[in-house]
């Protein structure tokens, strides 16, 4: 009986929608089902947004990451770092059901590529950007397209997290009605139609172009006719979609979240890698616990502070700097007395580097002892008077 009533609901809906007559929801084959966009609905994350479509509807949420928090991939050869992760989480009650949370089934992973493809296009390049991408959709309700609507809200949640996105990304689900030689082809499909329909075709793009494509077909294949016409109703429906995202949020933050990481980018002269290291990793080590940041060096002198706020960054940024800032013959310095001979006194001027004032530097009268000028902990003003090639300082007061 089942069966029956079954073949009977898939020719009465086929035909009708064959004959011109409205689809299940009323709708002619071209209307997008009402929108609803959200964005920054979670107050802590460092992106929220909240798309609806239908009866279909997406939280998605992004969390900004360092380098350090890339995914490593152990490829078929070699392993390599992946900076933009998406998840696709379905779960049983999205669509009216009860069931179990686990591991992510197959569907998941792939609705999940399908939706990370569509959005990847436009995300900042790895080499230009610091950040770690992890995009998260959660399916709250489902019937029909839940992964191009995980990327109208990946587009928009990583706008609202100020990710700095080549431009907003939509998606939508055609179907197509097939008999004989008649066919119709179905803009933003619900769960039946799929059901009942010949082909699950998902596009998303841009307003300038498509960013991914995936078609599930149940028919021995389409005419280039059809496909035509799907991709032209497939562009008048994003545009439509991407209209309503750009009311709610027509470009990326102007800045990240306050409690995202803030990153500082400089170079050094790589010979001075190894001073603000220090000795097994003591200076390095040093700096990042008193101001709580990460700080990682490449070969070539390039530094990457990673911090929980901007102040913090710039503090470690100036701890680095003095490390490696090259004493100037000329300049005067505010120093420390750290050591007194009997012939002067040794005073630290940057971090690491400390220069003689001789005695007879000490003053304009004569000095017959240091310590009646100079005590150790002292700050006093000095001049660098030479830098000799073994980089000792001779300094004068």
């Amino acid at each position: 009986v089942s069966s029956l009533i079954e073949s009977l609901e898939s020719s009465v809906v086929r035909g009708r929608v064959l004959d011109g007559a409205a689809r299940i929801d009323g709708r002619d084959t071209k209307t997008i089902r009402p929108i609803t966009v959200r964005t920054g609905v979670l107050p802590r994350v460092h992106g929220s947004a909240l798309f609806t479509r239908g009866e279909t509807q997406a939280l998605v949420v992004t969390t900004l990451g360092s380098a350090r928090d890339a995914q490593l991939i152990d490829a078929v050869v070699g392993e390599y770092k992946e900076s933009f992760i998406f998840h696709y989480n379905f779960p049983p009650y999205s669509v009216g059901e009860t069931g179990r949370f686990g591991a992510p089934k197959r569907r998941e992973i792939g609705h999940g590529n399908l939706a990370r493809r569509g959005v990847k296009a436009v995300i900042p390049n790895p080499e230009n950007s610091p950040y770690t991408l992890r995009v998260v959709s959660e399916i709250t309700e489902s019937n029909g397209s839940s992964s191009m609507a995980s990327v109208c809200g990946a587009s928009l949640s990583m706008m609202d997290a100020g990710v700095e996105i080549a431009a907003p990304v939509a998606g939508i689900a055609m179907g197509l009605i097939k008999e004989g030689n008649r066919f119709v082809v179905l803009s933003d499909i619900l769960g039946d139609e799929d059901h009942l329909g010949d082909m699950d075709f998902k596009v998303a793009g841009t307003a300038d172009g498509v960013t991914a494509l995936q078609m599930d077909i149940k028919i021995n294949g389409i005419t280039r006719e059809i496909m035509s016409q799907a991709l032209d109703q497939a562009k008048d429906g994003r545009l439509h979609i991407l209209g309503i995202m750009n009311a709610a949020l027509a470009a990326p933050r102007k800045s990240v979240a306050p409690n995202a990481p803030q990153f500082v980018k400089f170079k050094i002269n790589p010979d001075k890698i190894r001073e603000v290291i220090g000795k097994g990793g003591a200076t390095i080590q040093g700096i990042t616990r008193d101001t709580h940041t990460q700080i990682d060096i490449s070969d070539d002198g390039q530094i990457t502070i990673t911090a929980t706020s901007a102040e913090q960054g710039e503090e470690a940024r100036r701890r680095v700097e003095q490390i490696t800032v090259e004493a100037e013959v000329g300049k005067i310095y505010e120093g420390k007395v750290v050591k007194i001979t009997d012939f002067g006194a040794f005073v630290n001027i940057l971090p690491g580097k400390d220069g003689l004032v001789h005695i007879s530097q000490i003053s304009d009268e004569r000095v017959e002892r240091v310590t009646d000028k100079l005590q150790e902990g002292d700050n006093v003003r000095v001049l660098l008077l030479e830098l000799d090639k073994q980089g000792r300082m001779r300094l004068t007061m």
